[in-house]
């Protein structure tokens, strides 16, 4: 009698933790499944803001999840801290910090997904970004690193006409390189980097391909690429394209201002 209520006293402990057990399961599966509808959530309005010009809620609604460890959120946060660093209304010192800041978000966002394109694509952003506080000669050191990046962003979705578009500005910006600058380059690279004006123009124009009229900024390179070549009906065309494209952002009133100075120094 005693061994049988042993056994049944042991059965009803065994059952009541299986019990638990499950119940933890089911309690660690919910809480997984709100996680997961949480990001996803957070992605679905941080993509609305960002669709709307709202930079500043942008930032505001991203920042808080800078722990996060979703590479979706990570690459977006380093993208809203860079537009937040973009604005004419950020001090000098902001910028600065914002620069780093999306550094370190694009950093952690391609630790923690390696296979994450746009993960590649707000890293090669970002490096290129500190460079401008550290100077030439490490913008320049830079240089491959960053290319790599945007090379393996479009491995991974040939169809981002904004990479292609940034692998056309990486060209378009050793092309015109000055010779001080050159020479810093041959400095630090066996082989340094070269391109030309041709090679940039193809970019844009694949960019433009993948996703007609998708940035103002390619339209206005379109433009700008064709009068380093001395093609002034083209940069025409395309100049004027940049001018009279819908500005929802400050950088789309900046294309379409430098758009209309150059139309007018033709």
């Amino acid at each position: 009698q005693v061994l049988r209520k042993s056994l049944q006293r042991g059965f009803a402990l065994s059952t009541g933790s299986f019990f638990l057990y499950e119940a933890h399961k089911l309690i660690s599966g919910f809480a997984e499944v709100h996680a997961s509808f949480k990001v996803e959530e957070v992605i679905e309005q941080a993509d609305y803001l960002y669709g709307s010009g709202e930079t500043e809620k942008l930032y505001g609604l991203l920042v808080q999840h800078k722990n996060s460890d979703d590479a979706e959120l990570l690459w977006r946060l380093a993208r809203a801290s860079r537009d937040l660093a973009q604005l004419s209304s950020t001090s000098a010192e902001e910028k600065r910090q914002l620069a780093y800041e999306a550094l370190e978000y694009a950093k952690k966002a391609l630790e923690k997904n390696e296979s994450n394109f746009a993960a590649h694509k707000w890293y090669a952003i970002c490096l290129s970004d500190v460079g401008d506080f550290e100077g030439i000669k490490t913008k320049i050191g830079n240089a491959i690193v960053i290319k790599e990046h945007f090379q393996r962003a479009i491995e991974l979705n040939p169809k981002d006409a904004t990479t292609i578009h940034l692998i056309g500005i990486w060209c378009y910006s050793f092309a015109e390189m000055p010779w001080y600058q050159r020479k810093i380059a041959a400095a630090l690279f066996a082989t340094p980097p070269t391109s030309t004006f041709q090679e940039a123009l193809r970019y844009f124009h694949m960019a433009e391909e993948a996703d007609p009229n998708f940035y103002s900024k390619n339209l206005l390179f379109l433009g700008k690429t064709y009068l380093k070549l001395n093609n002034k009906k083209m940069a025409l065309l395309w100049l004027s394209k940049a001018k009279e494209y819908p500005a929802h952002t400050e950088e789309d009133k900046q294309v379409q201002k430098e758009a209309l100075e150059l139309l007018n120094s033709i």
